[in-house]
């Protein structure tokens, strides 16, 4: 099995990594929107570390990615495609590594200056960005928050870029990223009978 990325496709890695930030950004998102109105309990204190851990590892499996991709390459696009399609992705996808980056270093910032600790699904702290500063720890909390609703929005772009190419162009730009286990076998002809006279 190769590893590595090919021209007409996406390796293992790229597919493996590609869905589980997919999967992370989904649960971040969706913990980020209701943790905060949750009552301030023991549960919203563990919603909040399991928010801060979830971070930390988005933003490791995103640097490994990024560092899969220049080390494995990158598929190319399909034959035909505009050039102009081609410059839309890739804007898109310099914007969407940027916010994947930008969103936990400022959740990261946000909890250093606002004095808390951070800890990695407790298994070791983490060291502060910052000392305690209650302007910068706003700034950064409106960078983070600004930013999550940036790369939601680039998602849907994407998203709906690649469900364009799949069900109206008919073209193989969705499968190339899919597991091999959801792409379509092609079907293999049946015998033709013999006529009989």
């Amino acid at each position: 099995m190769q590893l590595r990325n090919a021209p007409d496709r996406w390796g293992p890695v790229s597919k493996l990594l590609h869905w589980t930030i997919v999967v992370l950004i989904g649960w971040l998102a969706w913990l980020g929107l209701t943790m905060v109105d949750m009552p301030t309990t023991p549960a919203k204190i563990d919603a909040y570390a399991l928010h801060k851990s979830l971070g930390l590892t988005l933003l490791a499996l995103v640097t490994l990615r990024l560092a899969w991709r220049l080390y494995a390459g990158a598929a190319h696009a399909l034959s035909g495609t505009p050039r102009w399609q081609t410059r839309i992705a890739g804007i898109t996808h310099a914007g969407m590594y940027v916010l994947m980056f930008v969103i936990p270093l400022s959740g990261w910032l946000f909890n250093s200056a606002s004095g808390y600790p951070l800890q990695w699904f407790r298994q070791f702290n983490l060291p502060t960005l910052a000392g305690q500063d209650a302007m910068l720890a706003q700034s950064a909390r409106l960078v983070h928050e600004v930013g999550v609703w940036l790369l939601l929005a680039l998602l849907a772009m994407h998203a709906g870029a690649a469900l364009y190419h799949h069900f109206v162009q008919r073209d193989a730009t969705l499968r190339r990223m899919l597991p091999s286990i959801f792409r379509k076998r092609p079907r293999t002809p049946a015998p033709r009978r013999r006529m009989e006279h």
